[in-house]
């Protein structure tokens, strides 16, 4: 145990700065909040915290040798059958049938259609007493491909690798009448916008009572989070294009004005200002709809894009500098557009005491491809709505050899590789959860934790304003 402490002590000194935000701008404008997110830890000795609770446990173990039979039994094929029939976001029929039914046989009571979403759905056990209530999140959509959906993103493992640890603890909380429950919840769409499955659901009220969430996520490598504010892939803007011309025969095309010709103008001019842009800003689209033949004018196109930042106060400026790419487009080919800003994922919080929880047990479970630094902070979930009001952990345990999107991760989630990372991220949950019911202390340093972090936020905010100021350009004489 003393090992582990020293170890997690360097890791925890070692990342310094480095690993506090994504961006040199951020930790340098920010860099007293950083200061005060790292303290925050410091004072929390969350070495010590992840050494006494990574002991030896009877109980733990307990827990852990049922997650391991309910996925070798039925869940590792659940997950493979999800992955051989994928579905894409808010279409996810047969693998919600799958889930909810697994879950109504071990004393989950479920309710469907949740936040006007038919593939959201909300399963509370039964059992449960007063106590924390251990939310755990749900994934099974896969990715839109030019060959039809695939499980590029192993989300076809998430929601049996949730439901193995879910149900081993609602078990144990029963058999040792310790107090609390357990809550599911199944989140459609995460690959799409909108809406914004996990956004949507918290609007609805759907995760109020819950005192911590954990998910799992595929990855290639063996990971946590530092302690601070980010999300997983940027904060971004999810924007829809419409250019509306006139039809006219394309002999006579000078009779119409081309929707066509608008829609790659404004390509055109996102392209010519990405020189001016900030390395880290990432603007990335595609033509939904570009016209119904070649021999008429198009009069209506449209392209779908997401523009990323790693801080919502850049990417304002973004949004807009793009937004006024695409009214320079339609003024030159004589079209109207349409901007619908249709979503948004914005940053989430993660902690430290979760982060370096989970990431000891990955390790003592045997998870492969370890990262020693903490990465960047990011939320757990990716919308950062959920995770930046209610504390939790995403677990990412190796699960492929190949990297995420790809064919190639897909055949790993039915390959030893993606079984053993999976069994890893249902035994970390729930390791997770088993310490967090059993362990007031644990549940009092995240609640301290999350609550300082989160009341920084307003003053990161701030920091990053002054950071980014726009050029003044000279009116002309």
């Amino acid at each position: 145990m003393r090992r582990l402490m020293l170890t997690v002590t360097a890791v925890l000194l070692g990342a310094g700065l480095c690993g506090a935000q994504e961006t040199p701008t951020e930790r340098e404008a920010a860099r007293e909040i950083v200061k005060q997110i790292q303290e925050t830890g410091k004072s929390l000795n969350v070495p010590q915290l992840v050494g006494k609770l990574t002991a030896a446990d009877k109980g733990r173990e307990e827990v852990l040798a049922r997650v391991k039979q309910l996925w070798q039994s039925e869940l590792q094929p659940m997950s493979d059958w999800i992955t051989q029939h994928p579905e894409i976001g808010f279409q996810e029929t047969q693998a919600v049938e799958k889930l909810t039914a697994y879950l109504k046989a071990h004393d989950f009571e479920v309710t469907a259609n949740v936040a006007g979403m038919p593939t959201a759905f909300v399963a509370k056990y039964k059992r449960g007493t007063p106590g924390p209530n251990l939310g755990v999140i749900l994934e099974y959509d896969a990715l839109r491909g030019t060959q039809g959906a695939f499980h590029g993103d192993q989300h076809s493992a998430q929601g049996p690798v949730g439901m193995a640890a879910a149900i081993a603890m609602a078990e144990f909380l029963t058999r040792t009448h310790t107090p609390g429950t357990v809550t599911v919840y199944g989140t459609p769409g995460e690959e799409m916008m909108p809406p914004e499955a996990k956004t949507a659901m918290w609007e609805a009220g759907i995760f109020q009572g819950a005192d911590i969430l954990v998910r799992s996520h595929s990855s290639i490598r063996t990971s946590r989070s530092a302690a601070g504010f980010g999300t997983c892939c940027l904060n971004i803007d999810g924007v829809h294009y419409t250019f509306y011309g006139a039809p006219a025969h394309q002999m006579t095309s000078w009779n119409g004005r081309n929707a066509l010709e608008a829609v790659i103008k404004l390509f055109n001019n996102i392209d010519s200002i990405r020189s001016n842009l900030r390395p880290e800003t990432r603007i990335q689209g595609v033509i939904t709809e570009g016209g119904a033949a070649p021999n008429v004018v198009p009069d209506k196109t449209s392209a779908d894009f997401y523009i990323r930042y790693p801080d919502a106060i850049y990417l304002e400026q973004v949004t807009a500098w793009v937004n006024d790419a695409a009214r320079a487009a339609a003024l030159a080919t004589g079209t109207k557009v349409k901007i619908d800003h249709y979503g948004r994922d914005r940053d989430g919080i993660s902690l430290a005491t979760l982060e370096e929880l989970s990431f000891a047990y990955m390790k003592q479970f045997g998870a492969t491809g370890i990262d020693p630094e903490p990465g960047k902070p990011k939320g757990f979930e990716e919308t950062g709505s959920v995770s930046s009001k209610i504390p939790g952990v995403g677990i990412s345990a190796k699960s492929s050899n190949f990297t995420n999107h790809t064919y190639e991760m897909e055949k790993d989630a039915v390959a030893e590789v993606g079984h053993q990372g999976f069994l890893i991220d249902a035994q970390t949950m729930a390791a997770v959860l088993h310490d967090f019911a059993t362990h007031a202390e644990l549940r009092e340093a995240v609640k301290s934790e999350f609550t300082r972090i989160q009341a920084l936020f307003g003053d990161y905010q701030s920091a990053l304003k002054k950071a980014y100021p726009r050029p003044e350009i000279a009116e002309p004489k």
